[in-house]
This record gives C-alpha cells, sequence and structure tokens, in this order.
C-alpha cells in the first residue's frame, strides 16, 4: 500500500510539472537598448506625450475631427470587432477547463403485432400500443492532466492582448493620419492664397511693363517675358486646388463620411501652434508604445502554442458518467426503481499518426523563433522611429526659421526693385528675378511649416501618443544596466529612471 501512495506522489508530481507553463523566452539583450537618444531634444519639452496629445495644437476643429474619427472610422471598428473575436476565442477556450452536461429527454409511442387477442370467446388478430418514457443526464470531462487546456487558453489570452494593443495601434495611426491630412489640406490653401497673392503682384509688373512697351521706354521682349512669368505662376493654382480636393477627401473617408459636400473651416496653418515634447530613456519606450506590446505578446500566444504543443504527445485522460430515468408509464418516472446509472474513464495515447504531432510541434517553435525576431525589430524600429522625429522636429524648425527670413528679405527686395523699375533704375530682368526669388520662398516656406507639423505629429506616433503598458501585462523584461538610474534633470523625470517591474510569473 506504502509503495502504491509513494508511485502515486511520483506520477502526480511529474504531472504537475509536465503540466506548468514554462517562461517566455526573453528576446532582448543589453546591446539592443541606447543608453539614450541621440537626436537634438529641445532643453524645455515636456516628457512623453499625454492621452489627448493632439489638443496642444491648439485647434478646436482639428480635436473635434479627431473625436468623429474615433468614434466612425471603418479601421478602427474592425480593430474592435477583432477583439470580441479574440475575446469570444478566449471564451471557447476556457470551456475546455469543464465538463460537458447533456440533459435528454424522450418520449415513444409504439405499435407491435401480436398473434392473437383474446376478445370475449373468439380470438381475433391485432396489435400491441405501449408507451415508454425516460429522461437522462450525460456528463464528460477532459482531465487536463498535461496543462493542454490550460496553454490553449494562454495562448487565446495573449492573442486578446495582441489585439487589443493592435486596436490602440490602428487608434494612433488613424489620429496621425487626420491631423497630418488636415495640416495638408490648410497648407495646400495657404499656397493657393499664396500663388493668388503672386499672380496679383507679377500683374502689377505687367501692368508697368505695358505703359512702358507703349511709351517705348521697354520692349515687346520684355513683355511677353513678364506674360509667360504670370502664366506660369497662375498654372500651379488648378494643380493646388486638385490636391487639396483630393486631401478632403481623404480626410472625409478617414471620418467615416462620404466625400460629397465635406469642407473644413481653417484656410492656413498660421493658427497652428507647433508644441514640443521629448521622450525620456530609450528602455522606457518599450511600455509606451503599443505595436512592441502587441508583438511581445504575439511571441507569448506562440509561445503558448508551443507548450500546448508539447503537452500533445501525452494521453488524453476523460472521465464520463450518465444517469437516468426509464418508465413505461409517465407517471412513474420518477420512482427510485426507474434509475439507472454508469461511470467510466477512458485513457488515449496516439501510437503512429505519421508525424503529425512532431509536425505541428516543429510549426510552433518555428513560429516562435519568427516572432522573436518579429520583436526584436519592433523594438529597433521604435527607437528609430523616435530617433528620426526628433531629428525632423529640429531641423524642419530650423529650416521654417531660415525661410521665414528669406521671406521677409525677398519681400523687401522685390518691394525695392518695383520701386526702381518704375524709375527706370533697374531692368526688367532684375525685377523677374526678384520677383522669382520671393515667390519661392513663400511656397517653400509653406512646405516648410507643414513638414514641421506633420514631422511634430509622427514624433508624437513615435512615442506611443500617450499610451502605456500594463507592467502586469509584461513578458519581456528589459536587461539589466540598460535604465540607469540618475538624478531626474528638466529633459528626464524621475518617473522615467524608476525600474522596469518584472514581468508577471507565468501561470
Amino acid at each position: 500500500m506504502e509503495y502504491l501512495l509513494q508511485t502515486a506522489s511520483v506520477v502526480a508530481l511529474s504531472a504537475a510539472v509536465l503540466g506548468c507553463s514554462t517562461p517566455v523566452p526573453q528576446a532582448l539583450k543589453g546591446p539592443d537598448i541606447p543608453v539614450a537618444f541621440t537626436a537634438p531634444i529641445a532643453s524645455d519639452a515636456g516628457i512623453w506625450p499625454k492621452a489627448g496629445w493632439w489638443t496642444e495644437f491648439g485647434s478646436p476643429e482639428l480635436n473635434d475631427l479627431i473625436a468623429e474619427a474615433k468614434a466612425k472610422n471603418f479601421n478602427l471598428a474592425v480593430a474592435v470587432a477583432s477583439v470580441l473575436q479574440a475575446k469570444a476565442q478566449t471564451d471557447v477556450e476556457r470551456a475546455a477547463l469543464f465538463p460537458d452536461i447533456n440533459l435528454e429527454g424522450t418520449g415513444t409511442r409504439q405499435s407491435s403485432p401480436a398473434s392473437t387477442l383474446v376478445v370475449g370467446p373468439t380470438p381475433v388478430k391485432g396489435n400491441i400500443t405501449a408507451n415508454s418514457f425516460g429522461l437522462s443526464a450525460d456528463a464528460s470531462y477532459a482531465l487536463d492532466f498535461w496543462g493542454l487546456a490550460q496553454d490553449n487558453l494562454r495562448a487565446a489570452d495573449e492573442s486578446l492582448k495582441a489585439a487589443r494593443y493592435n486596436q490602440e495601434v490602428v487608434a494612433l495611426t488613424i489620429t496621425e493620419d487626420v491631423a497630418t491630412t488636415y495640416f495638408n489640406v490648410l497648407s495646400l490653401r495657404q499656397q493657393i492664397g499664396i500663388a493668388q497673392h503672386n499672380v496679383d503682384a507679377a500683374r502689377s509688373i505687367l501692368k508697368i511693363t505695358q505703359a512702358q512697351v507703349t511709351n517705348g521706354i521697354a520692349s515687346n521682349l520684355n513683355l511677353a517675358q513678364q506674360e509667360a512669368l504670370v502664366d506660369s505662376i497662375e498654372a500651379t493654382i488648378p494643380v493646388l486646388r486638385e490636391q487639396e480636393r483630393e486631401a478632403l477627401f481623404a480626410l472625409a473617408i478617414l471620418l467615416g463620411r462620404p466625400p460629397e459636400g465635406f469642407d473644413v473651416k481653417a484656410q492656413t496653418l498660421d493658427a497652428i501652434k507647433p508644441p514640443v515634447v521629448a521622450p525620456g530613456l530609450p528602455s522606457s519606450l518599450l511600455q509606451r508604445r503599443p505595436d512592441v506590446a502587441q508583438a511581445e505578446a504575439n511571441l507569448a500566444s506562440a509561445h503558448a502554442n508551443v507548450d500546448a504543443a508539447r503537452a500533445a504527445f501525452f494521453p488524453a485522460i476523460s472521465l464520463t458518467g450518465n444517469g437516468g430515468l426509464a418508465s413505461t408509464a409517465a407517471g412513474t418516472l420518477f420512482m427510485g426503481s426507474s434509475f439507472g446509472w454508469g461511470i467510466g474513464a477512458q485513457l488515449l495515447q496516439t501510437i503512429f499518426d505519421g508525424g503529425k504531432l512532431i509536425g505541428e510541434s516543429d510549426v510552433a517553435k518555428a513560429e516562435q523563433k519568427g516572432l522573436l525576431a518579429t520583436y526584436r525589430g519592433a523594438v529597433i524600429q521604435a527607437f528609430s522611429d523616435v530617433e528620426t522625429g526628433l531629428s525632423q522636429v529640429s531641423n524642419y524648425a530650423s529650416e521654417q526659421d531660415a525661410l521665414t527670413h528669406e521671406v521677409k528679405d525677398s519681400t523687401e527686395a522685390f518691394r525695392i526693385s518695383q520701386l526702381q523699375y518704375r524709375e527706370g533704375i533697374v531692368d526688367l530682368l532684375t525685377v523677374l528675378q526678384t520677383e522669382q526669388t520671393l515667390f519661392t520662398a513663400e511656397q517653400t516656406r509653406a512646405q516648410a511649416q507643414l513638414a514641421h507639423a506633420q514631422a511634430i505629429v509622427g514624433l508624437y506616433k513615435a512615442m506611443g501618443g500617450g499610451w502605456s503598458e500594463d507592467p502586469q501585462d509584461a513578458t519581456q523584461a528589459i536587461p539589466a544596466g540598460t535604465m540607469p538610474v540618475a538624478p531626474p534633470t528638466s529633459a528626464e523625470p524621475a518617473a522615467a529612471t524608476s525600474p522596469t517591474p518584472e514581468p508577471a510569473p507565468s501561470k
């Protein structure tokens, strides 16, 4: 008896070990995470974007557009449906942890032939009619002895997390698209206004030239040159208007609206206030990017599938039971003598399947290997996105400042050339050169203003848009030594230097 108990204990312990989930492989290494970002960072910038970061541009119209997009965008609706689907799949996998119970009720009336029936003194042929009633319950339960059901549920839970993170990715992308498209519309309108103003200025020079030709001061060549310049500027306006129209259509689609009749009120980017924002430590970025968290959850789900594939090699053990009532009369169905029952157990072990289980295990391992690389790639891409965003914001701001000075100087040069041309001090060629320089500088400045605003939006997205992962959901630990603890500065808060919590242990 003692030997049997010891043997049972060893078997139970082995089953418990085999049934436990294994730790998710850690993809990150120390060199994967830089100590700090090297791109220029404004000293007075706030650390990490807030959840409603777009409100810092100071545009109520933009705020309304983003709110509408979050409520009506079709891609976001698809992402929400994917979360519901993943949630339903976890319910399916969780059901495997509980027994299946079925209840069945039957009632029949049957007629069968009899050789004779005695009615009075004379036997006659006839049928026998009988009733039967039954009520039975069947139960079956597959013991999760090796943790197969738990592994499948864990894979489904991680897939659900990945679906939720993907919803955040889609929402962040839509917010970025609405902001950048809205700014593009305003920039194109601004460029149309600049072009129209330049046409008016060129026409004023054209009138002076026509008067000089009439008086014999200028030649027809000068007149043709100025007319060509007017035509050249006018030709840019229809193209800009078509681009503005297409940008409005794209913005309407982001809002889930038909493009017909859609419009926005703002006309230029001048009212937009570009905010400044800066990241903390690179290691903190890993908890602020939903796409990185999604890659992490996909890796954890694939690892659970590896554990499930391993558990599938062990025998399946199930328990069954049934009980019921049977009687020929409904009135006696619930009497004790009508009750019957049965119990049983089943063990099923695959002996030969042509390599199916081995193949499924290899598929799960290969998928996990690919997702390990995907996660590392997502991490490095996240760092690159932030570096690129910081560099673009800094350089486009410098470009915009230089172009602003150029426009100011070119405007003054054009004004002087107009006065001197009227007085005959300079020729038309000088006016044409200063005129073309001013027109080009104004259009380039408008484009740089757009690039700067869109770069800020891109930087907000690169830093996660104010989202952060729950530390309890993390399965990838940040390597030691990549988050140095240092006193906070104006560009680095204490929260960014705190150590990353260890991931929750596998269940």
